[in-house]
């Protein structure tokens, strides 16, 4: 490959799980990559979303040697690590004869595990830029990509590289640099959304689900400090709807039982929920990955794993490409990544379904209620029988 013009073989555009996990890997095989990142560090360490990694999130960590990211964080599996709460009856997952490899996930909060990327991808001499504005990018689909933007002190820079790495999320701008008329946008919503709110107390256990004829509740660790509360809403609903004594009021009807603590909520968002696939993942020389190329249900808590499993393809591609002349697995990168994408939100969808609408049947009526309480039977050990009286 000439090196003529070219001030890196890789830009990064974005700096969450996606992009921060595809710099670390190109740089274990010494591959030059710029991230560019549009907000401060000190937010994105700080921003709070998705919590839990499952076993091939995990093992790709490890496999590229990154695997001290969520050091401290492993967790065995989702019997014990998750319980569910079926109109306040504590239920068990059914374990079957899964490999002991499979339990081997993690609930690791988005800003823990991004600030631990950001620690070894910058202490291994990584290059990344932090306020990073106004990204544009250009001639993708030419040998020879540009992206420019404006520095923190708003000076404009230039980076000329061989590939552009889309990982700037379902907002960011990557995206659109794929013509209309080649993107395609599959969508499927569900019809009710989540109140997502933030709180400043632990949560413990790690992680509580709850089926109930109010509607789904759960409460995640979002770290040793803080925990988010979900609570499945109309899409109509509004947060002034949902004061905090509310929120906390509703959670103990939906787990049938009182919560352990109640404490200060930092910040409330209605969230719909829905699936977005994007097809294809790549044009040119520019490849889309995690959230700006998917969205999948916060249900199926798959978000960061699915972005790690893209950056896990495409960092083998480009490795692939550099070191031996090798286009396959780049010309394969899209097709290999939505193959494994819609095995994913196929089980999403069903999982969503099933916690769902086996509860509050307002939604979706009492015959999907007892079709999806049977579903979800499926996956559940049978209820402990009670004792005979003697």
């Amino acid at each position: 490959m000439t090196e003529t013009g070219k001030d890196t073989n890789v830009v990064i555009v974005g700096g969450g799980v996606a992009g921060l996990a595809l710099g670390n890997f190109l740089l274990r095989k010494g591959i030059g990559c710029v991230v560019l990142e549009k907000h401060a560090r000190a937010y994105v360490e700080q921003r709070q979303r998705a919590g839990a990694l499952d076993a091939g999130g995990v093992r790709v960590l490890n496999e590229w040697g990154v695997g001290e990211a969520v050091e401290g964080y492993s967790h065995g599996d989702s019997d014990a690590g998750m319980p569910l709460l079926i109109d306040g009856e504590e239920r068990r997952w059914r374990t079957g004869d899964a490999d002991e490899d499979e339990a081997d996930g993690a609930f690791c909060p988005q800003q823990i595990l991004v600030r631990n990327l950001i620690r070894v991808f910058l202490r291994e001499g990584g290059d990344l830029r932090f306020e990073a504005r106004d990204v544009s990018l250009h001639d993708v689909g030419t040998e020879r990509p540009v992206v420019r933007y404006r520095d923190a002190d708003g000076a404009a820079r230039t980076v000329r590289c061989d590939f552009v790495a889309g990982a700037d999320g379902y907002h960011g701008v990557s995206r659109t640099a794929v013509p209309e008329d080649v993107l395609t946008c599959a969508t499927h919503e569900f019809g009710y959304a989540w109140l997502s709110v933030l709180t400043e107390v632990p949560a413990d256990p790690l992680a509580v689900l709850a089926v109930h004829s109010r509607g789904f509740a759960a409460q995640i660790t979002r770290g040793p400090a803080a925990s988010r509360v979900y609570l499945q809403c109309p899409l109509t609903d509004t947060v002034e709807q949902w004061p905090d004594d509310r929120v906390w009021s509703e959670l103990e009807a939906r787990f049938g039982r009182p919560v352990p603590a109640r404490g200060p909520v930092r910040s409330k968002q209605i969230v719909p929920l829905r699936g977005v696939v994007f097809s294809p993942m790549s044009y040119g020389r520019l490849y889309l990955l995690g959230d700006a190329a998917h969205l999948i249900s916060p249900m199926s808590a798959q978000g960061m794993s699915l972005a790690l499993h893209d950056a896990d393809v495409l960092a083998r591609a480009v490795v692939r490409q550099v070191e031996k002349d090798d286009w396959s697995l780049l010309d394969g990168y899209s097709d290999t990544c939505l193959s494994h994408t819609w095995e994913r939100q196929a089980s999403a969808v069903w999982m969503t379904q099933a916690m769902h609408d086996s509860g509050d049947a307002r939604y979706e009526g009492e015959f999907r209620r007892q079709v999806a309480r049977k579903n979800l039977e499926s996956v559940l050990e049978p209820p402990t029988a009670p004792h005979p009286v003697s």
